[in-house]
């Protein structure tokens, strides 16, 4: 990591900005808050370094419109986004704009530090998890014809019940079938199984 790489922290709510400062702090990781987006992007030098941790949610400028205006401002800065219960599907559109990462509240706190540690170790926003494209489509042409169908819910932010309703099966058994995704994609989250679609092209054909 750089010496100069500074994590930024930008959320309206101050409990959850010094709950994030004081976890990055502990893990000896430099940090700066911002109680909104804007105070954020008057704050940010041209050259800067390091990567941000956004709330999806905020008034005035959310976390999208924020990965929007990096997006064309042409900032490399990763984008963590922090999302609460039920916000998937905004979750899966800051992936499409660029975000590297998403957490559900409440996160763990380990795998958000993971995630900043691998945030910051990029080439900008370009991460592959390890995998190429032929890779990916090769997993994906493993999975079953439900399978599938599980799997075009779930890239486009669906929960289980609605998967379910759609498909004609009961909720159990959509959990069921997202496992077996999860296993034959190797995919550890959520969050990897919308970056290998992303990858792969899935996610724009799912979403359309």
């Amino acid at each position: 990591m750089r010496s100069e790489a500074i994590i930024h922290v930008i959320d309206d709510d101050e409990a959850a900005r010094n709950s994030l400062k004081f976890l990055l702090e502990a893990a000896s990781l430099p940090v700066r808050t911002h109680e909104s987006a804007a105070d954020f992007i008057k704050a940010l030098p041209a050259s800067a370094a390091g990567c941000v941790i956004t709330d999806v949610r905020m008034p005035d400028m959310s976390g999208i419109d924020l990965l929007r205006h990096l997006r064309a401002s042409g900032t490399g800065l990763p984008v963590i986004v922090i999302t609460g219960h039920g916000d998937i599907p905004l979750a899966v559109e800051a992936m499409k704009i660029g975000a590297v990462d998403f957490f559900e509240k409440p996160y763990d706190d380990d795998a958000l530090l993971a995630s900043v540690r691998t945030a910051l170790q990029r080439n900008e926003k370009d991460a592959k998890l390890g995998v190429d494209k032929a890779a990916i489509q090769a997993r994906l042409a493993a999975l079953s014809n439900r399978e599938r169908q599980v799997l075009d819910g779930l890239i486009s932010g669906k929960a289980n019940k609605v998967i379910a309703f759609d498909l004609g099966i009961s909720p159990r058994t959509v959990e069921i079938y997202r496992a077996n995704v999860m296993t034959k994609m190797e995919a550890g989250s959520l969050s990897e199984l919308v970056r290998m679609a992303l990858i792969s092209g899935t996610l724009a054909t799912a979403a359309d």
